[in-house]
């Protein structure tokens, strides 16, 4: 019980050291960000920047023992491997998790149909006609039974159109969000957090044939995001509707059946309405974070981002945001202050 407990405390302490270590280098994102938008070869062109980097400032080939330097870049390739498949295999168990919760109940005991011998009597239930007047009563109801929702590839049921609201004439035609605040499509779906994005696309064929990763394309660029099979039409090809980060992007292929998707959003401040710019936009005014998940931030951060979700839905109803509301009061301060003076050409910027 006592190795358990160490076990437990030593891989906490880890998970936060390296959560430490992570923020640390988010202050070099920009730079490096930077760096790689202007290199058009991209991971390979800035691996070689950097290394050709060390070689003609540094003595890191020829300053240690032979087979030193190669060491430690392999022990460093390993370890953040290492943690990014942890993150991956962290969002597939939760995606699981969700699914599951999603399941539809198992089906009902299908009526039996008995065998009933010539002498024994049988007898029917006929039911009795209806009156007329409770028939037309019924017929409203009838009209106005559900449409049957289709389903994914994976058997989920589709995102479904917004219903017409008046107070929000730009939500017609908009999808509304799943469970993860993304969108159940026919080939794909996605979840997403302020920080990141989770996509999980089924092979075709799958199940039964099952494919290698040597098989499947994955190209994720800073707005452009490419899915499929060698050979076959692409799943996913366009244009992203906002940026990510290609390097901290990763993807894994699950069962070999699934490829796995994860994206980390540069702006960590908005929602997506989808992941590329041909699919029909999601009302993002009905994303609903989970409160546990805000709970976990600190009480700063916390007010910051529902700050930016209370704007970013004044904006898509087109009314002023927190900041501009701020502005008019002062405004309607000063006036107040100053009743000598003309505000009627007055603007606020």
């Amino acid at each position: 019980k006592e190795t358990r407990m160490h076990s437990s405390e030593s891989e906490r302490q880890l998970g936060e050291i390296t959560l430490l270590r992570t923020m640390a280098n988010e202050r070099y994102d920009g730079m490096l960000l930077g760096l790689a938008q202007s290199l058009e070869g991209g991971v390979e062109e800035l691996l070689d920047v950097f290394f050709d980097f060390l070689g003609r400032k540094t003595d890191f080939y020829t300053g240690a023992m032979d087979g030193a330097a190669e060491k430690m870049v392999l022990k460093k390739f390993r370890e953040h491997r290492g943690i990014a498949k942890k993150k991956v295999d962290a969002a597939r168990k939760r995606q699981e998790e969700e699914d599951r919760k999603r399941a539809p109940p198992p089906p009902k005991d299908e009526p039996k149909i008995v065998e009933v011998e010539d002498d024994e009597e049988m007898v029917t239930d006929v039911p009795k006609e209806a009156p007329k007047e409770e028939a037309a009563a019924a017929a409203p109801a009838k009209a106005k039974a559900p449409a049957v929702v289709g389903l994914s590839k994976t058997g989920e049921p589709l995102s479904q159109p917004c219903e017409a609201d008046e107070d929000d004439k730009e939500a017609e035609g908009k999808l509304m969000p799943n469970r993860g605040n993304g969108c159940t499509l026919e080939n794909y779906s996605w979840t997403q957090t302020l920080e990141d994005i989770e996509l999980r696309v089924p092979l075709p064929g799958a199940p039964p044939a099952r494919y290698k990763g040597s098989d499947c394309i994955v190209d994720i660029g800073i707005k452009t995001l490419k899915v499929g099979l060698k050979g076959q039409p692409m799943i996913i090809d366009g244009d992203l509707p906002k940026r990510c980060l290609p390097d901290e992007g990763t993807w894994v292929l699950s069962d070999g059946r699934e490829i796995v998707i994860q994206l980390e959003k540069v702006n960590k401040m908005e929602w997506w309405p989808h992941i590329v710019t041909s699919d029909q936009e999601m009302n993002t005014r009905k994303v609903q974070p989970e409160n546990s998940k805000l709970g976990d931030l600190d009480g700063e951060t916390r007010g910051m981002v529902e700050k930016m979700m209370y704007d970013q839905r004044q904006k898509e109803a087109g009314l002023p945001t927190s900041d501009e509301q701020n502005k008019f009061a002062m405004l309607e301060k000063f006036k107040k202050a100053h009743p000598e003076m003309d505000f009627s050409n007055a603007k606020i910027s």
